[in-house]
């Protein structure tokens, strides 16, 4: 019993540790690779990293970080329901896109009053947003498309699709700017004073990501439709031996994920500039891919690595007043997937050569034994 117990507290040990080793290896190696480009352009290190530290810890920086944040959290989690079928959802960017621009439309439109026409924005987003997916989804399941292929060409015909909607529908000219009409002002969503010290209020739409991750954690671990996802994602195969629909399952993420990233823009378009317009951010899906990845589709990682990124991308400005150009913090965002990666890949590594050499030592416990009392 002893022996189980020393065993079992070991795996625990090791595991903690080799959890711990991962992202500080990354991070290391990341500031290792920065500080050589930094050099080679001819720029201080370390006065780059501390003018990044001072930036990160203003009040006012705070607030942006996380309004921010906000945005790519969603995108990495519509990522995410796909990545955990093995489904790559390449058209998240095109996906939020067209949702903000119909929801948008609609919203402009005023055809209900205050915080009902909120909840119409949203729901639309949502539904516009998952029937694009869904497109690609019955494409893999029925034709055989590749959900990469499809998608990728999606983004196209949604950007083009959107374009057409506000130019022929739902667009205002104002000044030199053409998008849709504003969101009445009884249905913008309230900021919340979060952070101290700075007139700047942290968008609302931080309790829904929030609820969305808690959501995405629940649905994905705690649920039968969870585990029957991520079998799934493992093996097609087993997952059809268990009586699992593989193609129900394919279509279902897929609308899932495209429900998550209509999404993506309801912070920007309820809380900050309450229209769609060529200003709206564009790239979001992309930037979630990555984040998706530098969290491993952890719903607290992908938290992690989405103010990482909000806090590069906003620092930015702030190494041009160093003289460092601002592709720099692109180098780091890169980098810094490359060596999370990297370092999960190693650490994982390490652990099965681990675990092989335990079992190899218990096996061999027994056979020692009887040797023993032979001798004796």
């Amino acid at each position: 019993m002893n022996g189980f117990v020393d065993r079992l507290l070991g795996r625990v040990r090791l595991g903690g540790w080799l959890a711990v080793a991962a992202p500080v290896i990354a991070v290391a190696f990341a500031v290792l690779i920065t500080s050589v480009v930094l050099l080679i352009a001819g720029s201080d290190p370390v006065g780059a990293f501390t003018t990044l530290a001072e930036y990160g810890t203003q009040p006012r920086s705070m607030a942006m970080i996380l309004n921010t944040g906000v945005m790519y959290y969603i995108s990495a989690l519509a990522v995410a329901v796909g990545f955990r079928m093995n489904l790559f959802n390449i058209g998240v960017d095109g996906q939020y896109r067209l949702a903000a621009v119909v929801a948008a439309g609609l919203g402009g439109a005023a055809v209900v009053p205050g915080v009902l026409n909120i909840v119409l924005v949203i729901v639309v987003a949502v539904v516009v947003g998952a029937l694009w997916a869904a497109i690609a989804g019955l494409l893999r399941v029925y034709r055989g498309v590749s959900e990469v292929i499809s998608t990728i060409m999606l983004n196209a015909i949604a950007t083009g699709l959107g374009s057409w909607l506000v130019s022929e529908h739902f667009g205002v000219l104002t000044g030199n700017d053409l998008g849709t009409r504003p969101i009445p002002d009884d249905a913008h969503m309230p900021g919340i004073p979060l952070i101290a010290g700075t007139p700047v209020l942290v968008n609302g739409f931080i309790v829904v990501a929030v609820l969305l991750g808690i959501a995405y954690w629940v649905v994905l671990n705690r649920t039968r439709f969870g585990f029957e996802l991520r079998a799934t994602g493992k093996s097609e195969s087993a997952a059809v031996a268990s009586g699992v629909s593989v193609k129900k399952m394919i279509v279902v993420t897929m609308v899932m994920s495209g429900a998550v990233a209509g999404l993506i823009g309801m912070p920007e378009l309820l809380g900050a500039s309450y229209k769609y317009s060529n200003n709206f951010p564009a790239g979001l899906g992309f930037t979630g891919i990555a984040i998706a990845l530098l969290g491993r589709n952890n719903p607290v990682g992908m938290a992690v690595g989405a103010l990482l990124w909000s806090f590069l991308d906003n620092s930015s400005n702030q190494l041009q007043l160093l003289d460092i150009s601002k592709e720099i913090v692109q180098i780091m965002q890169g980098v810094v997937v490359l060596s999370v990666i990297i370092a999960y890949e190693l650490v994982h590594r390490y652990r099965i050569v681990a675990e092989q050499r335990r079992v190899s030592r218990e096996l061999a416990a027994p056979q020692e034994a009887p040797k023993a009392e032979a001798a004796a």
